[in-house]
């Protein structure tokens, strides 16, 4: 078989599946990651590079998120705001207090592919900060 025969999926074809991930049980990197990896679809066999086929994934409890090491102090996020002197920092911790859903929504949104899709993908990651979500039955068992 020639490399030009082989099969690609179709967008129309693509059937998304629910995925629920509970904060408390996993450091935020480690659940990251697998979040990026059934956001882009990569968990399937018909799994395409420039086609969106992944699935949604609802993560709960982002208040009681679990990390490792000297995290909390050590890691900064950086925003600017293009002014001179509007370089505004925030520790791990502090951002937590803040909002605990921007947090996994930023390292899994490095962790996607810088391209058009990302942004799609991005909306069907849904994170709030308790055990409390509008998709109880949608979760394949």
């Amino acid at each position: 078989m020639s490399e030009n025969n082989k099969k690609s999926s179709k967008a129309k074809k693509i059937k998304r599946n629910w995925h629920l991930f509970d904060a408390r049980e996993e450091s935020f990197g480690r659940m990251a990651s697998k979040i990026a990896v059934l956001l882009r679809g990569k968990n399937k066999v018909s799994f395409t590079p420039y086609i969106d086929g992944g699935d949604f994934v609802v993560v709960v409890n982002s208040d009681a998120l679990k990390y490792t090491g000297n995290k909390k102090d050590g890691k900064i996020y950086y925003r600017y705001s293009g002014y001179m002197g509007g370089m505004k920092e925030i520790n791990l911790g502090d951002q937590i207090k803040k909002n605990s859903g921007k947090v996994i929504e930023d390292a899994v949104f490095g962790m996607l592919p810088k391209n058009k899709l990302r942004n799609e993908m991005m909306k069907r990651l849904k994170v709030y900060k308790d055990d409390q979500h509008p998709y109880g039955d949608k979760f394949e068992k």
